[in-house]
């Protein structure tokens, strides 16, 4: 891998950095994986060139939020047509029969198409572990793809004999569970500056899990110095589950178990209340949006207008593959402005606006400073947007045109000044081996149902 890059002559350099700075015409110059310059016609130096005519550069789009191992159960026929309650009933037990490759491997899949799709950095949430499944599994594929990854060890412990949603056969002891979750974070988490892995603690729901975990998980992420992630009032089930069940709305819930702060993001937010998105702001307390996901289980539009005046840090998620089904998140960017504008007008949220959260702001939600921006000091994951090609023909604002005409494809993407995706292919594997184990994998968890 070359010390030194330079990208240049880039139509628009889009930087996110403090003052929003385009450059028309614009360099940045890469060393030993980091920004050190971000101009025009910067020297050369000995440099590799990465000529970047027809392309707008930005920083790589930051996932807070998915289920890789949803991957393999996409467009599920008895789950198309549900909601999230009613969803999840049918595809816990197909993901019951998973086994660790088939873990390993739907995380190959879909952090394959998040690099495809200009992602550099990706959360995921794997709360369930069948058969001998670990967290490492996902970890591993991580390493594969070649993006960034926040691993998050999830759980479930309430099942239904015990008036949970999940079946028991996919729950675990909550002694098991942090015990695990330690023995995670001490194998894997990297806390420093351009860390490739990071993990968080993650119980999955406040209906799959009880009190004393999400208390216990909480106190151990915060001696470990670890953040934590769960789903929190996505649609109007849940919150009747919280009302009925804890007696308090589910930020109300989130705070007395110590869930929340500037080290807590939270799924989903649908249907967060006035109170409870002031909550969000004095503490700090993250969101990860997933419009896609919450149209297609019709859970709602949540209130991100809102959320974003009063302060909360907001970044975008594709959640998970089988209520999306897809994950790519520049779609998920144009997904996010459209439904603001359905919600609060049609100045809603602006094109730069759906990309600040897909890049700086999903930077904040994941506690990460070193991404996110293109400028010196930064970590040089970056993409380069084609918009040379079809879907952009008769642009007039290329930045505009990254999401009013996603998707577009990227000719390049850089993690660490490494490119994992050039001239529009992917590096690190092979998509059509992907593909092709995937469906096989697909044909056996079918024909054991």
């Amino acid at each position: 891998m070359p010390t030194r890059l330079l990208i240049r002559n880039a139509d628009v350099v889009v930087t996110m950095d403090e003052t929003r700075q385009e450059i028309a015409g614009g360099d940045v110059l890469v060393e030993n994986g980091k920004i050190v310059a971000v101009g025009k016609g910067l020297p050369r130096d000995g440099a590799e060139i990465i000529e970047a005519g027809g392309c707008v550069v930005t920083p790589g789009l930051v996932n807070t939020h998915h289920h890789l191992f949803q991957t393999l159960t996409r467009a599920v026929p008895a789950a198309q047509d549900a909601a999230l309650f009613g969803w999840l009933r049918v595809l816990y037990p197909i993901w019951s029969r998973m086994e660790p490759e088939d873990i390993r491997l739907s995380a190959q899949v879909g952090l394959a198409e998040l690099a495809l799709s200009g992602c550099t950095c990706s959360s995921d949430h794997l709360y369930l572990f069948p058969n001998g499944s670990r967290l490492d599994d996902s970890i591993e594929a991580a390493s594969d793809i070649g993006i960034r990854f926040t691993a998050t060890r999830g759980a479930m412990s309430i099942g239904e004999s015990k008036g949970g949603l999940p079946p028991d056969a996919l729950v675990e002891d909550e002694t098991a569970i942090l015990r695990d979750s330690e023995r995670v974070v001490d194998a894997f988490h990297d806390a420093g500056e351009g860390a490739m892995v990071q993990v968080a603690l993650a119980p999955c729901s406040p209906f799959s899990v009880s009190r004393e975990l999400m208390r216990d998980a909480a106190i151990l992420a915060r001696e470990k110095g670890v953040r934590l992630h769960t789903h929190l009032a996505e649609n109007d089930e849940d919150i009747r589950y919280s009302l009925d069940n804890f007696g308090m709305l589910p930020g109300d819930y989130a705070e007395s178990l110590g869930w929340t702060g500037d080290d807590v993001w939270h799924a989903h937010c649908v249907k967060l209340s006035d109170p409870e998105i002031d909550l969000f702001a004095r503490s700090g307390t993250g969101v990860a949006h997933c419009p896609c996901s919450n149209a297609r289980l019709a859970s709602g539009i949540a209130p991100v207008r809102t959320m974003r005046d009063r302060g909360v840090p907001v970044g975008l998620g594709v959640d998970g593959s089988a209520s999306n089904d897809c994950s790519h998140l520049g779609l998920e960017a144009r997904q996010a402005m459209l439904v603001a504008r359905l919600k609060d007008g049609p100045a809603a949220m602006g094109a730069r606006e759906a990309l600040e959260i897909a890049t700086l702001g999903g930077a904040r939600v994941l506690g990460r400073s070193d991404i996110g921006a293109l400028a010196p000091g930064m970590q040089a994951d970056l993409v380069l947007w084609d918009i040379g090609e079809l879907p952009a023909a008769g642009q007039w604002d290329p930045v505009a045109a990254l999401v009013f005409c996603a998707p577009i494809r990227p000719r390049a993407v850089y993690v660490r000044g490494r490119a994992v995706v050039t001239d529009h292919q992917l590096l690190t594997a092979d998509p059509r081996d992907l593909r092709a184990r995937a469906q096989k994998a697909v044909a056996r968890l079918a024909g054991s149902a």
